[in-house]
């Protein structure tokens, strides 16, 4: 069953593939000026889970500003669940999403089960020519344009490309500069190997956003981390390959030792 209801002023999808209790929760978190929509359809309904997929503050159909620190997010996230009655989850996070599940799973390791941490790194700089071509608005939509072009692979479909731009380019100017402003100033290199949470890590071959050399450094860091590179497939591996992100993912939540609360 898929709901879209909206708690603690969250917009989210919501599909209903087991309950809660039986299985782990899946929270999927989008990245930098994305909504629940930058994860394809067949991840957002993982078969045999339960499925929350949010949109962050001031993202897509959500209330409230966006934030203007990774740790703020990560806070919206607590908020969120403790309204939902979860009190631990698997946190599937993508760019600025992983950024926000690491986060969690350093600051707060009671409400992780599991990370997945797509197209991510420890550290997440962006270029300041970028930031502040975002930030003016005669530029603004020629910078979606550039992120949007860094982020899929030669081989992406066209049409693809222009519904990720339309929709990025929908996200308020000032909420997608304090994303970039919140991923650049997110460094928890000399802290990974706090993390003691099964970790998988996936990016795309690729991935010229965060090279998979990003990925490589976060699997060789955290203890309990597997690495899958997708091929043909960019910063957006979700919605160019989703049958082998979905693949990857199932496989690594099939390997969770879960006991419910």
């Amino acid at each position: 069953m898929r709901l879209m209801p909206t708690i603690a002023d969250i917009y989210f999808h919501l599909y209903e593939g087991s309950s809660l209790g039986k299985k782990p929760a899946v929270v999927l978190i989008h990245g930098a000026g994305g909504t629940h929509l930058y994860w394809s359809a067949e991840v957002r309904r993982l078969p045999g889970q339960a499925v929350y997929a949010p949109d962050l503050p001031g993202h897509g159909k959500s209330g409230r500003r966006g934030q203007q620190s990774i740790s703020g997010y990560a806070d919206s996230i607590q908020e969120w669940l403790a309204a939902l009655g979860i009190h631990s989850a698997v946190f599937v996070g993508h760019s600025m999403g992983s950024a926000i599940a690491l986060t969690l799973a350093l600051d707060h390791p009671q409400r992780v089960i599991g990370l997945v941490l797509v197209g991510g790194g420890a550290k997440l700089k962006v270029s300041p020519q970028l930031i502040e071509a975002v930030e003016s608005p005669s530029t603004y939509l020629s910078a979606v344009h550039l992120v949007v072009d860094w982020s899929f692979s030669a081989a992406a479909p066209q049409k693809m490309r222009e519904l990720a731009e339309k929709r990025m380019a929908e996200t308020r100017p000032s909420v997608l500069f304090a994303d970039f402003k919140a991923c650049n100033e997110f460094d928890v290199t000399d802290r990974l190997e706090e993390i003691q949470k099964p970790t998988l890590v996936l990016c795309g071959a690729e991935d010229k956003m965060t090279p998979p050399r990003y990925s490589q450094y976060l699997a060789e860091k955290i203890a309990d981390a597997s690495l899958v590179v997708v091929p043909q497939a960019g910063h957006m591996v979700q919605l160019e390959q989703p049958r082998r992100t979905l693949d990857a993912i199932q496989d690594f939540l099939g390997r969770i030792h879960y006991l419910s609360p």
